[in-house]
């Protein structure tokens, strides 16, 4: 495999020749995909969720499949269903888009409970069962999700269970600013159709890639004080005069094995402060729940998250010449 920041580089630039928007915001994509975990995208109409999901399944080369979720979606359509074969006089297993490496999720909030449940098992597991038989999944395996905020009519709110599923939670946002809503007019011209992501080639295979999960996986340093630091977060969520339910360890998790992932985009084999710090709202802010009152008056779980950043005690001791056993913290031996 090449030389892996250079192959990070390249699928961020692979995405941005066809989608506009913050950079920091690819990194986190992409930091996520390593991770091996999900990822809910919820904003706006038109904002390039479904484009981006697109962009990204194409640029790793790995296999992807598109569901568009409907209200009358069955869990059968997203798994797969047995049905009798005359020719073989035996039942056979029809599968579902779920048997993939990368399933698209576009709308996902428009799915019944029932079938938003289905996805659980996959989601944690890398399993379904099928009348009561289980398939595991084929890895890499992750959900890219994309929800609509505003509109409610026709639409089920994920269960909180399901939300926890989710390594991180990203927005696209608005155009930063008048020049590039003018690049997303200009390049409209030259790709001359709406959807230009079936043009876009592959940066890496599937083997590639697996490598680089690997990598992230077994290779990243993660310093002891980064790991206090990570939890220190995360109890301060938890312990917040308004905050009724916080992220569970789960959530603790999510945010290291997010952090890994950033710091092998950013081209580091260790962890930084500032890697958790970029990715804490991202990865707890959707496992926050705040007291009633407080979510009436409109604050947001953002909002705590950030607040307690700024309290934490930023860690000053994490590279890796400032700790004996290099690799100790991220195999779990200190």
């Amino acid at each position: 495999m090449s030389n892996p920041v250079n192959v990070c580089d390249r699928i961020i630039v692979n995405i941005t020749d066809s989608f506009v928007g913050d950079p920091r915001l690819l990194k986190k994509v992409l930091a996520g995909a390593l991770a091996n975990g999900h990822i809910l995208f919820e904003d706006n109409p038109g904002l390039g969720k479904t484009l981006l999901v697109k962009l990204v399944a194409r640029s790793i080369g790995v296999e992807s499949r598109r569901v568009q979720f409907t209200p009358d979606i069955l869990p059968a359509d997203i798994l797969g269903t047995k049905v009798w074969n005359q020719r073989t006089q035996t039942f056979e297993l029809v599968r579902g888009p779920v048997f993939t490496h990368v399933l698209l999720a576009d709308e996902i909030n428009r799915a019944p409970p029932k079938t938003q449940s289905a996805l659980l098992e996959a989601m944690e597991e890398r399993q379904v069962t099928i009348e009561g038989e289980t398939h595991v999944l084929p890895p890499p395996f992750f959900v890219l999700a994309t929800q609509n905020p505003i509109e409610q009519e026709g639409t089920y709110p994920l269960p909180e269970a399901q939300l926890d599923r989710f390594l991180l939670k990203l927005q696209t946002g608005y155009p930063k600013d008048l020049d590039a809503e003018t690049e997303i007019l200009s390049r409209r011209i030259t790709w001359r159709k709406d959807d230009p992501s079936r043009e876009v080639k592959a940066v890496v295979d599937l083997k590639g890639f697996v490598a680089m999960q690997q990598a992230v996986e077994n290779d990243m340093y993660v310093h002891v004080s980064v790991l206090d630091y990570i939890a220190r977060i995360v109890r301060g969520i938890r312990e917040h005069s308004d905050v009724a339910v916080g992220p569970s360890p789960r959530g603790s998790l999510a945010l290291l094995r997010a952090s890994r992932g950033l710091a092998f985009v950013n081209g580091r084999d260790f962890v930084t402060p500032d890697d958790v710090k970029d990715l804490s709202v991202d990865a707890l802010a959707h496992r926050t729940l705040l007291d009633l009152d407080r979510a009436l008056e409109g604050i947001e779980t953002s909002a705590i998250v950030r607040e307690v950043i700024e309290k934490v005690e930023t860690p000053r001791r994490f590279r890796p010449e400032e700790a004996p056993a290099r690799r100790a913290a991220v195999k779990g031996d200190n």
